[in-house]
This record gives structure tokens, C-alpha cells and sequence, in this order.
């Protein structure tokens, strides 16, 4: 059912509102003291701004455990077996770079993308400057020489003495009982080194930097290393303490495995940096040009909506109607060259060679009938919302009037931007700490035997773990002695630092940091749209536009603080409870890959998808009650109560505007990034000799680092910039439909909106009439 909204006379125009019954809620009615946001107003959902600084006095709490036990240097700075951190650690501060016995396991874990390397690992002053095997000194020890431990020692064990443990009668390693060979097959001491270089404080061979590098000497450098290995183990086979054997000329690749990706990592970001370094200065440019087309391009919004808008619609049908002639012209050649052995849909049923389907003539059959169907569809529609497209388009241009009133507006987002970096800054700190506020995970191991683990011994866990903070010495240990079972006692058992296990609290911690970041984040946003509602609001409620208040955002963003904290928190609250959700359906469906059932399948995925729906809902609904909030002063769901029953009461409009509005801000942003990444590859590829001859671009590594650059900076400014221009839009949208509810152009109730907009809905303010003297 509809009635006309406003005055009853003829001359206004023939537009009919429909309203629906009451459970859309009542029009709003004439206010003769309403002239835009309120004043008179008061604190609004205390107790949810209350609920939102103690949970802050949390944040607080939490990032006060993660800075005591926390130390983000473990994930930074090497470490060793021990679990002590080199150059830091009391004992290793002057052991700057870690140490590895065996770099050849390192390529096992490499290849299945695990992060540490199963072999031995100490601290060192000074990595080793030459090529060295200790099997040379075993086999000259078959020979009744004395090997040189000066050579060995250096790279030995925390505290362990090769030369005074061979010597030593009493000692496992005595001369007489293969002491050398034990020695190494113990881990007391390493099998090999190579000359090395610190790669991030861990030493690397020399030569497989050479290699990754490029230098010119580096297949003379491969081949040296390789020449050094086999005169230092006079021509034999490498073997090491578990029994594998590698030649020579084999070695160089079986270590370039195990630590190339590293490499490569290094010379990348290397070459990634000094690109940044040489046009950071023409990347900024970049950024500022980007800037100066999202305003100019917001300006021209004025006087472009209309074409632009004509242009796609009509653009939009003519594809469409191609569409229907190109099916129709192909299914009409098929059909004249139909010969009796013509297959059909049936005969060829599913394949995946598409140029079978489209050989058909009953393809292009059904595209002809389905492009036809929406053609018409498409036709139907633009012409039943003729009047509702114009309206859209008469908003659009308001919107671009409004933010070149308030020019402010454009340059506010430059706040909750930095206010955002400082938060995301905060998080992560507090989620760096937290992550490495965990504490050292030990197990006995013993270097000879790759079987004393407790999962082949069949036992509990904490039957092998230990202290690495304590000498430990098997006499003393009493957990496997208890065990009843044998076969260790000849083994040297060692306590080896495993990883750093995070206890419970800290990922509770986490949990509550991470749900931080949603609530925070979202509230920022909040505050940055009921600010700039409140300028538009101001603008819009003004009778004449040019006594537009000076600092309409300012006294905007005071209210918003003074009296509305509550009422953000609120409604940033539902959207962070909802993306939590979200993020434990991820982490569950992550968690069960692999051993779901089809049915937990299909219940995570709806789930899911509810839930984006539920998420996508509250932020459209969120963003008009923030609208509400900053013209009526109320809280948040009495707000979101008026705004929702306001954009049901007109819900063909809010469709129409909403759609037209994305588009043609997708069109906007996507013609500040085009039109960007464009100059700048023209200008970064010396394209443009004119350009190139005056301000040749630098000399890149990789071109295209500046063009991504610029792009995905240009996307963000343009976001940045379109935000404003989308929030004015919907601002002014629902004040202009409270105008037509509230007013009927009479002089006592005379409509704010522009006469570009009276004109399209068909109203116009009427003028005093003069009485007769």
C-alpha cells in the first residue's frame, strides 16, 4: 500500500512513498527545533564504555606479562643446543655466531620445510677459516700418529678437552678404546667444517655464498673447496659418525642444499633494499600524485556522476544485447552446417574439452535464451527505477558538494590511519613477546644412538625431559632407572635444547591480544565515521550551505568522544565478537583437515558462511546506526533500531543508491590505481623519452618493485579517500530521507535538500506568500 508523504498539492509532484505498515515504524515528523545534530545531548551505553576501558586496563595487563617473560631476541638471534642465545646469553656473550656440527641434515629438514637442523649446534667467537675433517686425524690415529688437536679443539663441545680426554687413561675417549672416533660419534666434536662466512650470525660456507652471489670467482671457489676436501682426507671418501658416505665432488652440492635457500633469501633482500634506497624519494611522488588524482577525481564526481552513471548502464545493455546477437548469428551457422552425425549435449555428456560444448548449436542456444532473459530483466529494471537511479546520481553529486564544502573531511582519515599503525605497532610487540615468552623444552638424547627417543622406548614423554640449565650427568638421573628396561647404560646421554614450549597462559594471552586488534581496530573505524557523519550531517542541515560551520569536523569528532565512546565500543564489540568467530571456524577447520567427516565438512563451511553474511550485515547496519548516533545524540540500538526500520520504510532507494555507489567508487579506485601503475612503469621502464632524457629513472634490479609499490600505495590512499566520499553518500542518503519525512515544503516546513534534488522527487519549497497592503 502507498500515501503520499508530505503535502497533499498537486504542484509537488507526483513521487509516491511507500510505507508499509508499522512494523516499519512511523515517519518521522516535524521537529521546528531540529536544525541538525543536536547539542543538548548526554553520554550514551556507559556501561559498555566502561566494559571497553577495563578491557583496555587488560590490554595493559597482558602486554605487562608478555614484556617480563618475553624475549623476542630467541626469535631472532641463533641459538644453541643449550638453548642459550649466542652473544647474549651469560657464557656465550662473546660467541657471537652459531656453530653447526653437521650442515648435511640440514638438507633432510630443508626439503620437508622444517625450521631447525637436527645435529649438534654451539656458539663460536670466530667461525672456521679453513676446510678440515677430523676423519684424517682418526685415520692417521690407525697409524700410530699422533693427531693434531689444535685443529679440533676450537670447535669441540662447551668445556670438552679432545687432547686431555684421548690422554686420559680413566676417560671413554682414551687412545687405547677408539677415543677419537667415540669422539665424534658422540658429538663431543664435529666430523668436518668448512671455511665460512656469518650468514644472520650462523656460519655458512664461503663457497656457497660465492656460488648464490654470482661473483666471477665462484666455480673457481666450488672447485677450490672441493680440491681442499679431497687432499685434506688424502683421497678417501668422507664417513661420517653414523655411517654415510659422501665423495669429494658430491659434498659442495649436498651442502649448497642445506643452506642456498637461506642464500637466496640474502642476495633477494639485499637487491630489494637498495631498489628502495635509490627510488624511495620517486615513490613517495608516486604516492602524492595519487593523493592529487583521488581529489581531483572526487571533485569532478559532480559533474561526471550522471554520464558516468549513463555510460555503464548503457554500456551494461548494449554488452548484453551483443551478447544475445553473437549467440544467435553462431547458432544459426551451426544450424545451417548440420550435417546427420551432429551430436547432442547428451551424446558428448561431461568433458573438459570446452570446444566440444561450444561445436553445439543448442549451446549457444541456451546463452541466446539466458542472455535474452537477462537483457530484459536489465531493460525492466532500469526503467521501472528510472526515477531511483536519479536519485542515486542526484546524492552522488550532493556528496561531492558536501566534501568540497568541507574539505577537512578528505585529510581526517590521516587520524585513525595513524591511529591504526600505532595499534597494529602495539599488537604486535605484544604478540612478539608473548610468542617468545616460552620456556626452554629439553630432552636427553645420545649423539651414537638414533633410537633413545621415548617414542621408540615406548614411554611417557617426561621420562626424557630435563634441564638445560643444570650439568646433566646420567649417574644422577633417576627417571631411567626407573623404567625398568635396559640398553643405556653405555650410551652418553646428553640434555639437548629441543624448542621453546609456550605455556598456557600465553596463548590464552594471545587469544585475548588478537581479540584486541578486532575490537581496537574496528572501534577506530567507528570513530572516524561518526565524526565525519556528524560534518555531513551539519552541512546537509543547513539551510543555506555557505553558513556551513568552519570546524564542522572538529566539533563533530568532540562529540563523538565526549558522549559516544560507549556507543562505538558497542557496536565495534558485535563486529569483533563476530570476527572472532570467524577466525575460531578457521582455526577449527584447520585443526580437523584430514579427519573430518563430509558432514563437519558441510556444517564448518555453512557456518562460515553465516557467519561472513551475519559479519557483512552488522557493518552496514553498524555504519547507519553511527549515522543516527552522531545527528540524534542517542545510543547505539535505539540508533540502529531508527536506522533500520528508516532504510526498510525506502528500501528501492537504499538498492539502488548502495549499488550505484559501489560502482562507481570500484570505478574510481580502479582508475586512480590504473592510471598510476601505469606512469609509473612508463616512467620506471624509461618508456617516455622525453621524461627518461630529463629525469631518467635509476638503474633496478627488479622494476616492477616500485610499480607494486606504487599500485598497492595507490590503492590504499584511493580507499582511504573514496571512504570519505562513500560515507558522505550515506550520510546525506539518510538525511535527505528524514527531509522528506519531517518537511513538505511549506514555509513552515521548508526541505534542506538542493533543487536538483526537489526537481528529480518531484518537490519544490514554496515561497511566502506577500499580503496585500
Amino acid at each position: 500500500m502507498g500515501k503520499k508523504n508530505g503535502s497533499e498539492n498537486d504542484d509537488e509532484g507526483s513521487e509516491v512513498e511507500f510505507v508499509a505498515d508499522k512494523n516499519y515504524g512511523d515517519p518521522e515528523k516535524y521537529d521546528p527545533s531540529f536544525h541538525g545534530p543536536i547539542d543538548n545531548r548526554s553520554c550514551t551505553d556507559v556501561i559498555c564504555c566502561l566494559l571497553f576501558l577495563a578491557f583496555i586496563v587488560g590490554m595493559f595487563v597482558v602486554g605487562g606479562y608478555a614484556w617480563m617473560n618475553g624475549d623476542p631476541r630467541k626469535l631472532v638471534y641463533p641459538t644453541d643446543y643449550k638453548g642459550q642465545i649466542c652473544g647474549i646469553t651469560p657464557g656465550v656473550e662473546t660467541k657471537k655466531y652459531l656453530f653447526f656440527f653437521d650442515l648435511l641434515k640440514c638438507s633432510s629438514t630443508l626439503s620437508s620445510f622444517q625450521l631447525t637442523c637436527p645435529t649438534k649446534q654451539i656458539c663460536l667467537e670466530t667461525c672456521p677459516t679453513e676446510t678440515y675433517t677430523a676423519l684424517t686425524e682418526v685415520f692417521l690415529n690407525v697409524v700410530n700418529v699422533a693427531p693434531d688437536f689444535s685443529k679440533i679443539k676450537p670447535y669441540c663441545d662447551y668445556g670438552f678437552d679432545p687432547e686431555t680426554e684421548y690422554n686420559d687413561p680413566t676417560s671413554k675417549y682414551h687412545r687405547d678404546a677408539d677415543g677419537l672416533q667415540k669422539m665424534l660419534e658422540d658429538e663431543k666434536c664435529p666430523t668436518y667444517y668448512v671455511e665460512s662466512e656469518p650468514f644472520l650470525d650462523r656460519c655458512v660456507p664461503q663457497f656457497l655464498i660465492d656460488v648464490v652471489e654470482g661473483v666471477l670467482d665462484a666455480a673457481t671457489s666450488k672447485d677450490q673447496f672441493t680440491s681442499n676436501i679431497t687432499d685434506s682426507l688424502n683421497g678417501k671418501n668422507l664417513t661420517l659418525s653414523n655411517g654415510q658416505t659422501f665423495q669429494p665432488e658430491d659434498l659442495a652440492s649436498y651442502l649448497s642444499d642445506a643452506v642456498t635457500i637461506f642464500l637466496n633469501f640474502q642476495k633477494t633482500a639485499a637487491m630489494i633494499l637498495d631498489d628502495f634506497y635509490a627510488v624511495w624519494y620517486s615513490i613517495l611522488l608516486g604516492l602524492c600524485a595519487a593523493m592529487l588524482v583521488s581529489f581531483v577525481y572526487i571533485v569532478l564526481m559532480r559533474f561526471i556522476a550522471g554520464p558516468m552513471v549513463l555510460f555503464g548502464i548503457i554500456g551494461l545493455h548494449a554488452v548484453t544485447a551483443w551478447g544475445c546477437y553473437y549467440c544467435w548469428t553462431r547458432y544459426k551457422e551451426l544450424e545451417d552446417m548440420q550435417t546427420d552425425a551432429e551430436q547432442s549435449l547428451a551424446d558428448i555428456g561431461f568433458t573438459t574439452d570446452l570446444n566440444s560444448y561450444l561445436n553445439l548449436k543448442d549451446t549457444w542456444y541456451a546463452f541466446g535464451i539466458t542472455l535474452a532473459v537477462i537483457f530484459g530483466l536489465l531493460l525492466l529494471i532500469t526503467l521501472c527505477l528510472c526515477k531511483q537511479i536519479r536519485i542515486a546520481i542526484g546524492m552522488i553529486q550532493e556528496a561531492s558538494k558536501a566534501v568540497a564544502s568541507i574539505i577537512s573531511t578528505l585529510f581526517f582519515p590521516v587520524v585513525p590511519f595513524i591511529l591504526q599503525v600505532i595499534l597494529f605497532f602495539v599488537w604486535g610487540s605484544i604478540a612478539l613477546f608473548l610468542a617468545s615468552s616460552g620456556v626452554q623444552d629439553c630432552l636427553k638424547v645420545a649423539p651414537s644412538d638414533s633410537t633413545f627417543t621415548y617414542v621408540d622406548w615406548n614411554v611417557s614423554r617426561v621420562n626424557f625431559e630435563c634441564d638445560c640449565s643444570v650439568n646433566y650427568t646420567k649417574a644422577d638421573d633417576t627417571a631411567l632407572s626407573q623404567l625398568n628396561i635396559s640398553g643405556f647404560e653405555d650410551l652418553d646421554i646428553t640434555c639437548e635444547f629441543q624448542s621453546y614450549e609456550v605455556p598456557d597462559l600465553a596463548l590464552y594471552f594471545q587469544a585475548y591480544n588478537l581479540f584486541g586488534l578486532f575490537w581496537l581496530m574496528y572501534f577506530i573505524i567507528a570513530l572516524c565515521q561518526v565524526t565525519l557523519a556528524g560534518a555531513f550531517a551539519s552541512w546537509y542541515w543547513t539551510f543555506d550551505k555557505k553558513e556551513t560551520p568552519t570546524f564542522a569536523v572538529t566539533a563533530s569528532f568532540w562529540r563523538a568522544i565526549r558522549y559516544h565512546l560507549g556507543s562505538i565500543a558497542f557496536g565495534s564489540l558485535i563486529i569483533a565478537i563476530i570476527k572472532m568467530i570467524r577466525v575460531s571456524l578457521e582455526y577449527l577447520e584447520r585443526k580437523l583437515k584430514g579427519q573430518q567427516n563430509d558432514v563437519v565438512k558441510y556444517l564448518l563451511k555453512c557456518l562460515k558462511c553465516c557467519f561472513w553474511c551475519l559479519e557483512k550485515f552488522m557493518k552496514f547496519l553498524n555504519k547507519n546506526a553511527y549515522i543516527m548516533i552522531a545527528v540524534y545524540g542517542k545510543n547505539f540500538c535505539t540508533s540502529a533500531k531508527k536506522a533500520f526500520f528508516l532504510l526498510l520504510r525506502n528500501f528501492l532507494r537504499v538498492f539502488v543508491v548502495n549499488q550505484l555507489t559501489d560502482f562507481l567508487l570500484f570505478l574510481g579506485v580502479l582508475f586512480v590505481v590504473f592510471l598510476c601503475s601505469v606512469c609509473s612503469f612508463y616512467y620506471f621502464t624509461n618508456s617516455i623519452t622525453v621524461v627518461a632524457e630529463y629525469v631518467p629513472a635509476p638503474e633496478l634490479n627488479y622494476y616492477w618493485l616500485p610499480i607494486i609499490t606504487i599500485g598497492v600505495g595507490s590503492y590504499v590512499i584511493a580507499k582511504g579517500f573514496f571512504s570519505v566520499y562513500d560515507m558522505a553518500i550515506d550520510t546525506l542518503f539518510l538525511c535527505f530521507l528524514e527531509d522528506l519525512e519531517r518537511h513538505d515544503g511549506s514555509p513552515d516546513k521548508p526541505y534542506y535538500m538542493s533543487k536538483d534534488l526537489m526537481k528529480i522527487v518531484g518537490k519544490k519549497n514554496k515561497k511566502v506568500k506577500k499580503t496585500k497592503q
